[in-house]
Formats: C-alpha cells, sequence, structure tokens
C-alpha cells in the first residue's frame, strides 16, 4: 500500500469516528471532541516518547505515578511545556473507557491536571484552557451521565484503533494530516461558520509562499487573524525550519478556533517555545506589538466585518491607522485588517492578504485608504482567484501583496482565474496551478489577458482602482466571423435557393401543361 493509499485509508477511517459516534449531534458542533481526543492521543504518545528517550523498553505507560519526582516533572515541563502521568495516558484511559462509569469526570480532571502542569513556566500562556472546548459534561454527548460516558468511550476506542504507525518515523506528520483533513472536511460541510476557521491547504500553500517568496529567512511569520492556523502551518510545510528563525505568532478573536490553531501547532510538532499565538479582538486589542515587526505576514481576514471605526475617536491616533489618515468603514473593517498587517510589517517584509474584491475599486474612505498605499508604494501585485476556492463562500477572492522594499513603481495585476481544477463540493488549486501563479509574480511580465504591470500615474488618473478587471484585459472567447466569408456563403445559399426555385416552377409547370 502506498502512501497515498494509506494516508486515504486513515481519512476514511476518522470521518467514519465522527459520523458514526456523534449522532444527531450536528458535526461542526461535535468536532472538538473528535479532535481534541485526536490532539490527546498525540500529545501523550508524544509525551511518552520524549519521557522514553525513542527506547520503547523504557515502559513509560506501565509506570506508577509515584515513581515521578518535582525534579523529573519539572524537567519536562521546561522542555515539553506540560505534565502527563502514566496514569493519565490516553492508551491507558482508552483502554477501560468502556467500563468507567466516571469517564466524563475523569477526562475532565486529566485535562485539567495537564493545563495545571504548566502554571507558573513559560509555556503556561500555550497550554492554559487548551482543553476548554472539550466540554464532557455537555449535553450534546447526551442527556445522563451513562449517554455521555458511552460517546465519548466510542471516540476514544475509535481514536485509539487509528494506526499511525511508528512513532518516531511517521507519527507527526500523519497526526497533523489527519487533523487538518477533519478539520477541512467539518469546515466544508459548516457552511459559512466553518469558512471562518479554515483556509483550504491549497489556497493557503499559495499565500504562504508568495510572504516568504524570495527571502533566504524570516525572522518570524505572522497571521493577524489567525483561524485554526492552517496558513501559519502551511509556511513550515514549504520552508525548512531554519528559514523561520523564531517561529509563528498570530492572533484569533474566537475562542474555539485559538485552540485549534494551538493544538495545530503542537500536533505539527512545533514546541512551545516556537509558537506565540493570542486571544483577543487584534483591531481594537493587539496582543503582539512587542513582538514586531515580521519579515512574513499571511492572513485571511474576515470580509466585510463590522467594527466601531470612527464611534472611536481615539483609532484615528492608532499607530496603525494615523498614517493613512482615515479609518476604515464601520460596515467593512477590510483596510482595517490590511493596514494592521502593514504596520506589523518589517522593512524587508512582504505581506499576502485575502481580500474581498470590492474593497478595490468602492469609492470614499476606502478609496483614500488605496491612495495611501499606491502613493507610498506599499502595493506589488493584486491577484484575482478562481470562484468557489474557499468554504462558505463562492465569490472569487483576490489576494493583495504589500511589500516595504519595492525597487519600482509599478504595480502587477494578475488574472489567475483560469487556474483551478472542479471538485464537488469546491474548486481547489493543483500544484500546477499554484506554479504557475507563483511564475507569473515572480516574472512581472506582461502577459496578454492575464498579467500586466501599470504606473502609479496611471492608477492616480483611475481614482485609484485596483480591480484586476480594469487592467488586465479579459480574453476575447468568442467565435471569430469572417465576414467577407460569411457574405460569400450568405450570396452562395441565396443563390441555391434561387436555383431551387427555378426548378420547382419548372416542374410545376410541366405538371400543369
Amino acid at each position: 500500500m502506498t502512501a497515498s493509499q494509506q494516508r486515504a485509508q486513515l481519512h476514511r477511517h476518522i470521518w467514519k469516528i465522527a459520523d458514526d459516534v456523534r449522532g444527531a449531534v450536528d458535526g461542526w458542533d461535535f468536532k472538538q471532541y473528535v479532535l481534541g481526543t485526536l490532539f490527546y492521543r498525540f500529545i501523550s504518545e508524544h509525551f511518552t516518547d520524549y519521557i522514553q528517550g525513542g527506547d520503547a523498553s523504557v515502559g513509560y505507560a506501565a509506570m506508577t505515578d509515584d515513581i515521578i519526582t518535582p525534579e523529573i516533572k519539572d524537567n519536562a515541563v521546561k522542555t515539553k511545556g506540560y505534565f502527563i502521568y502514566p496514569s493519565q495516558l490516553f492508551c491507558n484511559v482508552a483502554a477501560h473507557a468502556h467500563k468507567n462509569d466516571q469517564l466524563n469526570t475523569e477526562l475532565k480532571a486529566i485535562f485539567s491536571a495537564i493545563e495545571k502542569s504548566a502554571s507558573g513556566y513559560p509555556s503556561e500562556a500555550a497550554i492554559k484552557g487548551l482543553f476548554d472546548d472539550f466540554d464532557t459534561t455537555s449535553n450534546r454527548l447526551g442527556s445522563t451521565v451513562a449517554d455521555k460516558n458511552k460517546r465519548l468511550a466510542a471516540v476514544l476506542k475509535g481514536v485509539a484503533e487509528l494506526d499511525f504507525g511508528s512513532f518516531e518515523d511517521h507519527h507527526i506528520d500523519l497526526f497533523g494530516d489527519a487533523y487538518e483533513y477533519l478539520i477541512s472536511n467539518y469546515a466544508a460541510n459548516a457552511g459559512k461558520s466553518g469558512g471562518e476557521f479554515f483556509t483550504p491547504q491549497n489556497v493557503s500553500q499559495l499565500i504562504a509562499r508568495l510572504a516568504l517568496f524570495g527571502q533566504e529567512s524570516v525572522n518570524k511569520i505572522y497571521d493577524p487573524a489567525c483561524g485554526s492556523g492552517s496558513l501559519l502551518l502551511q509556511a513550515k510545510k514549504q520552508f525548512d525550519e531554519h528559514k523561520i528563525e523564531e517561529g509563528f505568532f498570530g492572533q484569533e478573536i474566537n475562542h474555539t478556533a485559538y485552540n485549534l490553531a494551538r493544538m495545530n501547532m503542537f500536533l505539527h510538532n512545533i514546541n512551545y517555545d516556537k509558537f506565540h499565538l493570542a486571544l483577543g479582538d487584534t483591531l481594537l486589542n493587539p496582543q503582539l506589538k512587542d513582538d514586531k515587526p515580521f519579515d512574513a505576514i499571511v492572513s485571511n481576514p474576515p470580509y466585510s466585518l463590522n467594527w466601531i471605526g470612527s464611534d472611536d475617536p481615539t483609532l484615528i491616533n492608532d499607530d496603525r491607522f494615523a498614517p493613512a489618515g482615515i479609518l476604515a468603514p464601520k460596515s467593512k473593517a477590510d483596510f482595517a485588517f490590511i493596514l494592521h498587517a502593514l504596520s506589523y510589517l518589517s522593512a524587508k517584509g512582504r505581506a499576502a492578504i485575502v481580500s474581498f474584491p470590492g474593497i478595490f475599486y468602492r469609492g470614499g474612505a476606502e478609496q483614500k485608504i488605496r491612495r495611501y498605499l499606491v502613493d507610498n508604494n506599499y502595493v506589488e501585485t493584486v491577484i484575482a482567484l478562481a470562484p468557489n476556492l474557499f468554504f462558505g463562500t463562492t465569490i472569487a477572492v483576490n489576494i493583495l501583496v504589500l511589500s516595504r522594499h519595492k525597487t519600482d513603481t509599478t504595480i502587477q495585476f494578475i488574472d489567475a482565474g483560469r487556474y483551478f481544477k472542479k471538485e464537488t463540493n469546491n474548486n481547489i488549486l493543483t500544484a500546477e496551478h499554484i506554479e504557475q501563479i507563483l511564475q507569473h509574480f515572480a516574472a512581472k511580465a506582461d502577459v496578454p489577458h492575464i498579467a500586466c504591470n501599470i504606473a502609479q500615474e496611471t492608477i492616480r488618473a483611475n481614482d485609484y482602482n485596483l480591480a484586476v478587471s480594469s487592467y488586465v484585459e479579459a480574453e476575447d472567447t468568442r467565435e471569430i466571423i469572417d465576414i467577407t466569408q460569411l457574405n460569400a456563403d450568405i450570396r452562395a445559399t441565396v443563390a441555391k435557393i434561387d436555383q431551387l426555385r427555378r426548378e420547382i416552377d419548372e416542374v410545376i409547370a410541366e405538371i400543369e401543361a
């Protein structure tokens, strides 16, 4: 069985667990139990592997809790960020889950203990509240304790039966892949709510590669609206560890998504000291001021979000918004996120931001912000993507690429609408499509109907319109008609009709005679 076949088999098994066990519970609501259990198994086995030093004969899971000294616990938390006693390991809990009539309360106590193990250590912020959404007492699991325990035991059993192979060779990649598969499927079937959490992997790959394009190394990468962390993790997948020197940074306002993102970091073997994710409103309460600037920024912020805007007069003095001299409209916070990203971008940095198309041509405050971006030469490229690439929306979104180190004053426009593959629910970008878009981005060459480079003066004259369709001429796919030939064909047809009429008249005349 090939690696792809094994992965497909694993995916089918994971989805079956989720589908069989959740019963009447909505899939998007139930996701946290499957994802949380997957995470619980991962950190248990990852911690076991650390304690055993790769030597399975040590048998940490078979040890008793009283063998653990304060020194052992202290050293482990300093290194891994948390501690799990042998009795708390996933394998030990799962083995007896089906006959444990206190399973839901025991799991709650274990999760609380894992989180508390980091208290007072540098990893506390990365671990605290990590299991908050894994509510073992929720009525979503069942109306009685017995029902709750039955469903929890079934999830534990299903996840325990998953074959991830040998930990040191395959575990991390397969765990992370399984996690992304599951959340992407939930997102795809959850409509708009799911799309808020997850940017499809193929689009994430393009955005990450745009942000890091041409940079030998970056200090760190940042996502100001990170969701489940999919954009940040694509950067890890696309580039060697050394390229992103200080790690992964992000902020997220939704508590569930914030927890998913932190889990996702651990599942992809990013240690607590290599990521810094914050909970809170990025626009009104930015948490990572002390960590800027960033050499690479990736983002898929919410489209047309309502925010306080001009109702808070102090915001116009905010370092992020003041240079533009105007705030984004209260009903459309898109440019507030863009100005925030620009403010956090280093002098050598590049930002790739998914954007709603309307912000590139609407008037008012948005036009004035575009003028600021263009006149200060921050806009490198605007890319129009194909429609229906994202969960929860069918619109053809754009990618805005910002740079603080442009060497010329032209702006590149790319119409990438032709680059997609149609699938059942959504269109996708294939690896070939991504390479084609990146080639256009790198070449900065004019290509009929695909790419062009426009001078600032032209854009000023066009009221700072940055819509791709205003500069890249759409290809005329209508059939070309040769008028001369068409007229000749018509004359020939008319002549044939006239000849037929004469012949019919002759036949009628003979009959009448």
